[in-house]
């Protein structure tokens, strides 16, 4: 029974150690692909570029959405940040989505919030709306309250409310550098609207110090669980989603900063409050349309835009986020499975889906299952110490060295930490992900697989450590 036993475990451990050699490879390849084009736009003089579109009278005009749920730690300064936009026609609209805090307050006073007529669209229903303000010292800001229906139910009225053709989405806890905007949307003016969403990098901006809505020093926090998540987003930015946006098979904008063509959203039905990855979601309905019209529009992913968000700061908040996101992952996927291995789809259908599906989605699970099995591999010598040591090292190679690669690639290109002590703790961190905060992620993203399937409400809030609201001058 014991040689069957170990004959099964040596079996299951050669089929992790291949799945994750396939991940790495997976991953290296879209290293490849995005390199020449970081390495192209490095040498572009990005300022002279976007300086042009402040005149251009093709620059579209752009609604900037608000979403906000218990914001009042940080929605002054987003707003303060997006008033300030170098875009030459733009509209700021807060959605307050039935806040129990001081969210309404913290703008009505602040930025001189006057009550209007409440005229909107209905190209979707949302939650029932209550009033709505106009600010008299900023006649582009508006803000409306209305009663809770989740994030995707806010953006929903926002885009019902909105006036102009394009519009941004953005989280009430994250502020955008000021030609932020300019450069999402130059993709956008330089295809002639053939390209309909842009999604731009997110950065964190926990540690860094802030006056008015402006990231003036850029500098790592002192938690450890902060320092790891700026390294997961130097990986997840600028490895992953480059790569996959140059072959057009990009299935993520972020929920924290994306532009998009308000009439394609519009046709495919706005964002879906029946899941928790609405951002996602929206972007899989957008490529299936396109597909399935046979138009020739993309989606594209730009990497210099930078929109500074705050991350968890407890280990409570961030379980919390990571469950809902593998959540909203497992309903995307479900939600649109008649995609998965469909040639009509093309690179959505043959690889963007199953990539998600197999690397994002169910790794977590293959990474458990070798956790189990090195475990009793070293307890009970049920398999061999080489398969053992092999498996260890095809772990560190997948979570350590790749994030070390990410923190290389970011000193190499966009430097936005200008002390080298902080690239060489960025660097050190990196190496330790596979022992530590790796774990805990996949722990957390296999309760997300659970909650997926037994539909358990699991939203709550995120403990908000308030990094905007402890700038100067607010």
């Amino acid at each position: 029974m014991s040689g069957l036993w170990s004959t099964i475990l040596e079996a299951g451990s050669w089929t992790i150690i291949i799945y994750m050699l396939s991940a790495n490879l997976i991953y290296l390849g879209m290293f490849l692909v995005a390199g020449p084009k970081i390495n192209r736009e490095k040498k572009l003089n990005r300022l002279e570029q976007i300086e042009e579109m402040m005149i251009n009278k093709d620059t579209y005009p752009v609604s900037v959405l608000v979403p906000a749920y218990n914001e009042e730690a940080g929605v002054s300064s987003t707003v303060q940040s997006l008033l300030s936009l170098n875009y030459p026609q733009f509209e700021v609209i807060v959605v307050n989505d039935g806040s129990t805090d001081l969210t309404s307050e913290k703008l009505i006073e602040p930025f001189q919030m006057a009550p209007i007529e409440l005229a909107t669209r209905s190209y979707f229903k949302t939650g029932k709306l209550k009033k709505a303000y106009q600010s008299k010292l900023y006649p582009n800001l508006f803000l409306i309250e209305k009663e809770n229906g989740g994030k995707a139910d806010a953006l929903n009225a926002g885009i019902n409310f909105s006036h102009y053709p394009y519009f941004a989405a953005i989280d009430g806890d994250s502020v955008l550098e000021k030609d932020a905007l300019l450069k999402t949307v130059k993709p956008i003016i330089d295809s002639g609207g053939k390209v309909t969403a842009t999604g731009g990098t997110v950065r964190i901006a926990n540690g860094c110090k802030i006056n008015n809505g402006v990231i003036e020093k850029v500098q790592l926090p002192k938690r450890s669980l902060e320092i790891m998540q700026i390294i997961e987003y130097f990986r997840s930015f600028l490895i992953g989603r480059l790569g996959f946006s140059r072959a057009n098979i990009l299935l993520i904008i972020s929920g924290a900063f994306g532009v998009f063509e308000k009439s394609r959203v519009i046709k495919v039905g706005g964002y879906n409050p029946d899941t928790v990855g609405e951002d996602m979601e929206l972007i899989v309905r957008i490529h299936r349309s396109i597909k399935d019209e046979k138009s020739d529009q993309r989606i594209e992913y730009i990497q210099d835009p930078v929109c500074w968000t705050e991350a968890p700061s407890t280990i409570a908040s961030l379980r919390t986020q990571r469950i809902r996101w593998q959540r909203g992952l497992a309903e995307t996927i479900w939600i649109h499975r008649k995609m998965l291995f469909n040639p009509k789809y093309k690179g959505i259908g043959m690889f963007s889906m199953p990539y998600f599906l197999f690397f994002e989605l169910l790794s977590a699970l293959f990474e458990v299952m070798g956790y189990a099995i090195i475990i009793s591999g070293l307890l009970f010598s049920v398999v061999d110490t080489e398969i053992i040591v092999v498996m260890l090292l095809v772990m560190i190679l997948y979570g350590s060295l790749l994030s070390s690669l990410a923190v290389l690639l970011e000193e190499w290109t966009y430097h936005k930490y200008p002390e080298r002590k902080s690239i060489v703790v960025l660097f050190i961190y990196a190496l330790t992900e596979t022992f530590w905060y790796r774990i805990l992620m996949n722990f957390w993203r296999v309760q997300g697989i659970i909650v997926a399937i037994t539909k358990k409400s699991v939203w709550g809030d995120m403990e908000r450590q308030g990094v905007f609201s402890k700038e100067e001058g607010i």
